[in-house]
């Protein structure tokens, strides 16, 4: 797929079909994703890969965790915004056109719960990405190479037929994920992926955003 195709179709995916995907698949789009641009270099990131029994007891726990009441606690900042600002209308819009397609009205309260749930159980995909990073360096200092990093990972992701979400449901309980997954204490859980091959007949992944026209974002210093 050339590069443009792929930056103008990627989509986050939330319905995958249950077909497992192959290790060294994931192990070339890893490759390809590592290529991403970091400050001076460091490449501050490392992996979890997770797929079969480990990731469905994450899900499990994880949701455990969610009914029980048990607070989040992610390593990483959360995102907020502001009541009555523009990325707050947008995230509202985004889930507006989610519950529509997936038929959830604004007082099903169930319908929302379960719809929540589905992000801490990586959307059902059959492998999920955890992205960590060495304590060593400072919370905020390699957050923009990961950036870079995972929207690499997506891209590339398209060439084998791949769709992907990038979430952070996935990493709200870090203890669950350095028991089950083993990742140690010195590792900061940063963001998560699922990954798997699209279910196009899931209502979700129909979701179509707008985008805002670089134009209406940019001031020219300089050019004639």
């Amino acid at each position: 797929m050339e590069v443009l195709e792929a930056i103008r179709s990627r989509k986050s995916i939330r319905g995958f079909k249950p077909d497992p995907v192959p290790k060294d698949i994931l192990a070339k789009i890893l490759d390809a994703a590592c290529r991403a641009p970091s400050a001076m270099n460091t490449q501050p990131w490392e992996f979890f890969v997770l797929a079969g029994e480990p990731l469905d007891r994450i899900r499990r726990r994880n949701i455990e965790c969610l009914r029980s009441g048990i607070p989040p606690q992610p390593e990483h900042a959360v995102i907020g915004w502001p009541q009555n600002s523009v990325y707050r209308t947008r995230q509202v819009e985004l889930a507006k056109q989610l519950f529509r397609l997936m038929g959830i009205e604004r007082n099903d309260k169930t319908g929302r719960q379960e719809w929540m749930e589905r992000g801490f159980r990586y959307f059902d995909a059959p492998a999920a990405i955890v992205v960590v990073a060495d304590k060593a360096l400072t919370e905020a200092g390699p957050l923009i190479d990961v950036g870079a990093l995972l929207q690499n990972f997506c891209l590339a992701a398209l060439a084998y037929g791949l769709g992907t979400c990038i979430e952070d449901q996935g990493v709200m309980y870090p203890e669950v994920l350095r028991e089950i997954a083993g990742i140690p204490a010195s590792k900061r859980i940063l963001m998560a992926v699922a990954v798997g091959y699209p279910d196009w007949r899931f209502p979700a992944n129909a979701v179509e955003t707008e985008r805002e026209p670089a134009a209406n974002l940019t001031t020219w210093v300089g050019f004639e």
